[in-house]
C-alpha cells in the first residue's frame, strides 16, 4: 500500500480516447488501482469500457446516474482514497511509458512538493499550452489574451500565463502551475485541501488546487522526462459553446476567489468586464472550430 497509486479518470463522451487512456494506464508496471467514473455519457464509451475490462481486479467502473461535473465527480472518487498517491487523468490523455514511475520518483525525492505533472504533448509530439505555466494574474492574463505574451522572451514585462515551447525547462523543476490533464498528487494533501472546489463547473479547478497548495507552502513539479499525449477537446466537441462559457465562468470565479480583494470595486468591474469581452470576441473561433 505504501507505494500504490490510485488513478482516477472521469469520462464524459470521450469515445475511443477513453479506451486508449485506460489501456495506457493498465500497461504501467507500477502498482495501481484505477477508478473510471462515467458521468452519464451518451456515446457508449462507458459501455465499451465495461465490455472490454469488466472483472479486472485493479479496475473499478462507476456509473453516475447524471453528470456530476468534473470536480464533483473527482472528489466523489478521490476523497475516500487510501493509497498515498492520486493520479488525476483526463479521459483523452495517454500516459507515456514510464511516466508514472518518473512522477512518483520526483515526489519521493522532494517532500515539499505536493503535485507533479509530465510534459504534455499532442499526437505530433508538440508540447501543448499549459504544460508549464504561471497563475493567471490579471496582467499576465491580459498579455496572454492579447497575444503580446509572444514578445515576453525579449520584453519580460509582457510575459503571460503561457511559456513558449523553446523556453520550457529540460530538467525537473518547480512550477507555479502545470497541466491539469495529468497530475500526480499526494493523497494526503488533496484530502487536506478538501479536494477540488466544486463551484468550478469545468476548467480552473486544477489551477485553484495548485494555488491553494502554494498557500500551504507546497508547490508543483514539472517533470519533463515523463510524458503524456493529450487530445484536448475530445469530450467537449458535442457542446463547444457550453464549454467556452464554463472556461470564462471558471476564470471569473478564480479572479473573485484569489485576486479580487486586491482591487477596488471599479477595478473588479473592469476585470470582470474584460473576461466577458474576451468571451464574446472569441465565440466566432469556437464556431469555426466546431
Amino acid at each position: 500500500m505504501a507505494n500504490i497509486t490510485c488513478v482516477v479518470i472521469i469520462n464524459y463522451n470521450a469515445g475511443d480516447a477513453l479506451l486508449r487512456s485506460v489501456a495506457a494506464v493498465l500497461a504501467s508496471d507500477q502498482p495501481l488501482r484505477l477508478i473510471v467514473a462515467d458521468n452519464a455519457s451518451t456515446d457508449g464509451s462507458g459501455e465499451k469500457l465495461h465490455h472490454l475490462h469488466a472483472g479486472l481486479d485493479r479496475l473499478e467502473l462507476r456509473q453516475n446516474a447524471h453528470n456530476l461535473g468534473f470536480a464533483r465527480a473527482v472528489n466523489a472518487c478521490a476523497l475516500a482514497v487510501t493509497e498515498p498517491y492520486l493520479l488525476i487523468l483526463n479521459p483523452d490523455c495517454e500516459l507515456g511509458p514510464g511516466a508514472l514511475t518518473e512522477l512518483k520518483r520526483a515526489l519521493q525525492q522532494d517532500p515539499q512538493a505536493a503535485l507533479a505533472a509530465p510534459r504534455v504533448v499532442d499526437s505530433q509530439g508538440r508540447v501543448l499550452h499549459g504544460t508549464w505555466r504561471s497563475f493567471p494574474e490579471p496582467w499576465k492574463a491580459l498579455m496572454t489574451a492579447s497575444g503580446l505574451w509572444r514578445l515576453g522572451r525579449w520584453l519580460p514585462r509582457l510575459r503571460g500565463v503561457e511559456s513558449a515551447a523553446g523556453e520550457l525547462p529540460q530538467e525537473t523543476c518547480r512550477a507555479e502551475a502545470v497541466s491539469g490533464a495529468c497530475m500526480l498528487v499526494r493523497t494526503s494533501m488533496f484530502r487536506q485541501l478538501g479536494g477540488f472546489d466544486e463551484a468550478f463547473g469545468l476548467h480552473f479547478e486544477d489551477l485553484d488546487l495548485m494555488y491553494r497548495l502554494r498557500r500551504q507552502q507546497h508547490y508543483c513539479l514539472y517533470v519533463p522526462v515523463a510524458s503524456a499525449i493529450h487530445h484536448p477537446g475530445t469530450s467537449s466537441r458535442s457542446r463547444p459553446w457550453w464549454v467556452h462559457r464554463q472556461k470564462h465562468l471558471g476564470m471569473q470565479r478564480f479572479f473573485h476567489k484569489h485576486y479580487a480583494d486586491h482591487y477596488s470595486r471599479l477595478g473588479r468591474c473592469v476585470m470582470i468586464a474584460g473576461i466577458w469581452l474576451h468571451y464574446v470576441l472569441t465565440l466566432p473561433l469556437v464556431w469555426l472550430r466546431k
